[in-house]
């Protein structure tokens, strides 16, 4: 649920601890040369302290600076051992998960990394549980021990055959217990690591790391630096220094209409070139189901057949998006495409008309739809009006749209106070669960009174238990078609990722799949 952001293929039928058995790489220094690279990026890096941050700048600072015991593989969706030589379920019920820590661990600052770091790390997170940080996450975890100082034993509440993926996550960087206070957030900007890098420095225009030379693990580092440059959500100033040369690359933040424009420009001898990778982010429409109006079945679903998708992505997305027909987005397991079934790929009036006349609604439906400006990306609003227009074109609504910035609108959502809203979504990890559970099950995230027995009842735990996650496929169908028929949410696009480049820079599309992980390692320079 990433950063509350609301921000690749389906995992192998192996079990988990096939899967997770050795660390399937030799050692050597982390470092292979190269230049410095400098990086523009609209996202803030809203905390250093892996206990607060749940956004997509600080985790791309965390898996960078931060080890965790697993971590997804360029290109895959499947974890593998990191900080851990081997990880594996003890046991068939998913509920106890054991890693053991790979030789010669050390933090940048020396100190060697054991399984008390480890212990520490997760449960100063889940103690902590800050408002802004990820210890939802982590709230399966019901004890951990450490045997010796190369082994960790995690003890769950309930079976979670996620838990790999969930700890391969930002959620799951290790921090020094010498470094860090057991119940407080480090507030000195700071961050000690194992990771490939070493934060040097942090302000509010930009971050440097340097390749941290104490890192034991299975990346090499094809750069001496990253040089983060911050724009805040400037999307022209992001864009010329692009084309200035300032920077070297550009990732998150550029307008649609930019990417396109700067796929085709030169300066000098070197051209800008757009790399595009899978993506995983989505948006949907929220709909408060105990709202006078939005509360209504044949409301939602007329609201279904009107929706024109293909118009969105055109029209505010400039083809960066494509159109999305599940809650599950394509490219991770189990995906389907329900709503197309039901409502179709193209606005449907007459079949709105008719769900609203079938249940006795004859006059134009007032609707506001709610939207907030920037966190969500800068032409949320600009997709919100769409969708109003599309309604009102039919004759059967009269829709308005409200924009209200985001502290305020999240209080407003908490206080049901909004019928119709829109929510985007970064995942923590690809799988299904995290496109599911999150929204569905107990204290979801979407705060909009939405309760299916069946699904928190019987598909999450099930799902939820088993850890061969093709296994899981028809719960996910199920659940998914459950959620087409009552309409609590209207899924709308799903993101593609893109970084705009010079010619020079290589291996973006490394850090451009389906985990969302962004891998400094991965980028030269020529």
């Amino acid at each position: 649920m990433r950063r509350n952001q609301w921000l690749a293929a389906p995992l192998g039928a192996a079990t988990a601890a096939a899967l997770l058995s050795g660390c399937g790489s030799t050692d050597g220094p982390a470092a292979e040369g190269g230049k410095g690279v400098v990086m523009g990026i609209s996202d803030k890096v809203k905390s250093t302290d892996p206990a607060s941050g749940y956004d997509p700048g600080s985790w791309l600072l965390f898996n960078n600076v931060f080890q965790s015991l697993l971590s997804f593989p360029k290109g895959g969706t499947i974890p593998e051992p990191d900080a851990a030589q081997s990880c594996a379920f003890d046991g068939g019920d998913s509920k106890v998960y054991k890693c053991t820590l790979r030789p010669g661990l050390k933090f940048s600052n020396g100190h060697s990394l054991t399984s008390q770091d480890v212990k520490f790390s997760f449960e100063r997170t889940l103690k902590i549980n800050d408002a802004n940080g990820p210890s939802v996450v982590l709230s399966s975890i019901a004890g951990i021990d450490t045997p010796d100082e190369k082994t960790v034993v995690f003890r769950l509440k309930t079976s979670d055959a996620t838990f790999p993926s969930k700890i391969a996550s930002g959620a799951g960087s290790i921090v020094d217990h010498a470094e860090y206070p057991a119940d407080k957030l480090r507030t000195d900007g700071k961050a000690i690591g194992s990771g490939v890098y070493k934060l040097d420095s942090i302000n509010d225009k930009s971050a440097n790391f340097s390749v941290n030379d104490s890192y034991s693990g299975k990346a090499k580092a094809k750069n001496t630096g990253v040089t983060l440059k911050f724009f805040n959500q400037d999307q022209a100033a992001l864009k010329k220094v692009l084309e200035n040369g300032d920077v070297d690359f550009a990732y998150r933040g550029l307008a649609a209409k930019d990417i396109a424009g700067l796929s085709s420009t030169k300066t000098g001898n070197n051209k800008i070139e757009v790399v595009q990778g899978t993506g995983a982010e989505v948006h949907h429409l929220v709909f408060n189901v105990k709202d006078e109006t939005a509360g209504k079945l044949p409301v939602r679903k007329a609201i279904a057949f009107l929706v024109d998708r293909e118009a969105l992505v055109k029209d505010v997305y400039e083809g960066t998006a494509t159109s999305l027909y599940s809650i599950v987005p394509a490219g991770i397991g189990s995906h389907t495409t329900p709503f197309f079934e039901r409502y179709g790929g193209s606005p449907q009036p007459k079949k709105a008309e008719a769900v609203l006349r079938a249940a006795g609604i004859k006059d134009k439906v007032k609707i506001t739809l709610y939207s907030t400006p920037a966190r969500y990306g800068p032409a949320t609003d600009q997709e919100v009006q769409l969708v109003a227009k599309q309604l009102n074109d039919s004759g059967l609504f009269e829709a308005d749209v409200k924009s209200v910035e985001y502290e305020q609108y999240e209080k407003d959502i908490e206080a049901g106070k909004y019928g119709v809203y829109v929510k985007g979504w970064v995942p923590d990890y690809p799988d299904a669960d995290n496109f599911t559970q999150p929204f569905f099950g107990p204290n979801n995230v979407l705060n909009n009174n939405y309760d299916n027995k069946e699904i928190t009842g019987t598909i999450i735990p099930a799902t939820s238990a088993k850890s061969d996650r093709t296994a899981a496929g028809p719960d996910y169908n199920r659940l998914q078609d459950i959620v087409a028929d009552e309409v609590p949410i209207l899924p709308l696009w799903q993101g593609k990722q893109y970084a705009v480049t010079r010619q020079n820079v290589t291996g973006l599309q490394w850090s451009l799949d389906a985990s969302t992980v962004f891998r400094f390692w991965e980028i030269s320079k020529g």
